[in-house]
């Protein structure tokens, strides 16, 4: 599969995962929701897995990168999404969320020692400016309340998180670990995680039976989880978490074109200036050679 595939297939699945997640707020707990996510996943991959009669084996090293990911990609760093997601709307989580682009950037210059290339920092800068000028509308009518910053907070706990589950991925492809399984053994042990911490905070381990909870969880499972995922870490291994990051940029500008579609929403000439952006941003970021 071509970088390309694999690039417009994670942002195209991960645009549409931001509206799939509000299906999943309400009735359930939202660290069961999680659980239930990932754990379905993991057990999707690990049947396919034994079903080829490939190895599930990974060494002591491999296992500590693994629970890093596992804790930073699949576990901790979504619960804090699905708070932020419960307080602002989902667009604004998106919009704090597509900061990983430079926190990934940073992150595999000081651990990954990935040199910091001009063209990409700028490319990234730029497309930043391009999704803060797409949701400004959203952003003048935030009210600077209690709610609004715990929301903000949250979501940039959770893009922290996930940069930093993107650099144990990159180690893991580096250690030559497929990428299945340490997907299937991360989201194992995220969901298992995420399941014991509901019970510690006294959250009911229960399912909402609606069409519209289990239609989107299995979406999340299979084309959020194991496909996007699948897709993203192993584009990591390609060209880079610096710039594998800037999927990250154009995820939002596909939720807004599915909210176009099913919510009427209206292109004004701050979405447009935004997208072109954006757009001019993945540019510099995608022909810019890796050293």
């Amino acid at each position: 599969m071509t970088g390309l595939v694999l690039y417009l297939a994670t942002v195209l699945i991960w645009g549409s995962t931001w509206i799939a997640i509000t299906y999943q707020l309400g009735v359930v707990d939202p660290a069961v929701s999680i659980a239930h996510r990932f754990m379905l996943a993991a057990l999707l991959m690990f049947a396919w897995l034994l079903l080829r009669r490939e190895s599930v084996y990974l060494s002591s090293r491999q296992l500590i990168f693994v629970v890093i990911q596992a804790l930073c990609l699949f576990c901790i760093n979504y619960f804090f999404v699905y708070l932020a997601e419960g307080l602002i709307t989902s667009g604004l989580v998106a919009l704090v969320f597509s900061n990983i682009v430079i926190f990934n950037i940073i992150f595999s210059a000081m651990f990954l020692r990935t040199p910091m290339a001009p063209m990409v920092l700028f490319g990234a800068l730029l497309g930043l400016c391009g999704v803060v000028t797409l949701f400004w509308p959203e952003l003048g009518e935030l009210s600077l309340t209690d709610q609004a910053f715990a929301g903000l907070f949250y979501s940039l706990i959770g893009t922290v998180l996930a940069s930093l589950g993107n650099m144990a991925a990159a180690m893991n492809v580096r250690e030559q670990v497929p990428v299945l399984v340490t997907n299937a053994w991360g989201m194992f042990i995220g969901a298992s995680c995420m399941y014991g911490f509901a019970l510690v905070q006294g959250a009911t381990i229960t399912i909402d039976p609606t069409l519209a909870y289990l239609g989107s969880l299995a979406f999340l499972s299979v084309f959020g989880s194991i496909a996007a995922f699948w897709c993203y870490i192993t584009l990591i291994g390609r060209i880079g978490a610096d710039r594998a990051g800037y999927v990250n940029l154009l995820i939002p500008v596909v939720a807004i074109l599915i909210s176009t579609l099913l919510e009427g929403y209206q292109w004004t000439v701050l979405s447009v200036a935004g997208l072109t952006l954006i757009l001019a941003g993945n540019y510099l970021v995608m022909r810019t050679s890796r050293a």
